[in-house]
């Protein structure tokens, strides 16, 4: 049985196991689900899920990772699996549990009926926007026992925003900022996403405020024309480079009509790994980092590195 719940806009869970569900505005699970939670037996098909449950100290019980973690150090030899995998590989590892995001289970959903036929959990979950980033984490963090741990993240996360956002005060003069997210279609972030919220806290101003919004989808087609109509403002111009957008400076700098670009003229054209600002985990503070210190690197590159330690040491 398939039952979905919505956490606001940007944020679907699904559970799919004899029924089992997610309450919708809060961590904890229904009957159902904690008849079987903590799960012991995990395979992750996302990185950010890796990440996060490695973060949260759930490594013994990740079983299975997805191909983009394996060079993560604390996930260093554990089996590599895939949603394009023989179900059957799935089934020979014996897990009681897999977790997803709502691509995959849009994309495969052979896969994800011959896992929940076989009595495995399969959870799929992906928040868009950093609103639903609480109840993502502790979500994970009920699903896989590390409830505590879950919490206490999400603590130090919100601790380090409130430092980041407090020394972005000092800036006396805002820089604007046009944030890239694919460079072939032309599309920026909506102004929920992610990496509009690492900007933001940083200190910077989106240019492409005015971005329209999909439901569940942190991705804005803006056109060229629309953002040159920005030229003059933009004094710096970011762009997100990873897997989504496979993208240079030089192939920036060299688009046709983006020498009229302002960030472009003055040689303020970055480029900022797509994991620290699109990704739902406690990275997003690096992403924060990194872009503060390229826009005010006076006030960002110490300060900020200083936040960054007490975040990851928890010391606050």
């Amino acid at each position: 049985m398939l039952k979905r719940y919505f956490w606001g806009v940007g944020m679907a869970i699904w559970l799919l196991w004899s029924g089992a569900s997610v309450m919708a505005d809060g961590p904890l699970l229904d009957d159902a689900v904690l008849a079987r939670a903590p799960f012991e037996r995990i395979i992750s098909l996302y990185g950010a899920h890796t990440q996060n449950l490695l973060q949260f100290g759930a490594g013994q019980r990740l079983i299975g990772i997805d191909g983009q973690s394996k060079t993560m150090p604390m996930a260093a030899g554990k089996p590599v699996f895939s949603y394009h995998d023989d179900p059957e590989r799935f089934l020979a590892m014996r897990p009681d549990l897999v977790v997803i995001r709502p691509m995959i289970e849009r994309g495969y959903p052979r896969l994800v009926a011959r896992l929940e036929k076989s009595g495995i959990a399969v959870a799929s979950m992906q928040p868009t926007s950093v609103a639903h980033l609480d109840a993502y984490w502790r979500c994970l963090g009920q699903l896989s026992g590390q409830a505590a741990s879950a919490e206490e993240m999400i603590r130090r996360f919100h601790q380090a925003v409130a430092d980041f956002k407090t020394l972005s005060g000092q800036v006396k003069h805002r820089k604007r900022v046009y944030f890239e997210a694919m460079h072939s279609k032309m599309k920026t972030f909506a102004p929920t996403a992610m990496a509009v919220f690492t900007l933001e806290t940083a200190g910077g101003i989106n240019v492409a405020a005015d971005a329209p919004v999909r439901e569940n989808n942190n991705i804005a087609v803006y056109g060229k024309e629309r953002l040159l109509s920005h030229a003059r403002e933009i004094d710096v111009f970011f762009s997100q480079q990873g897997a989504m957008n496979q993208v240079s400076v030089e192939e920036i700098i060299a688009e046709p009509g983006f020498q009229v670009i302002n960030a472009v003229k003055t040689g303020q054209v970055y480029l900022v790994d797509e994991t620290i600002v699109s990704r739902p985990t406690m990275g997003l503070l690096e992403g924060i980092y990194r872009i503060g210190s390229l826009l005010y690197p006076d006030i960002y590159v110490e300060a900020g590195r200083q936040i960054l330690r007490s975040a990851e040491l928890g010391t606050r």
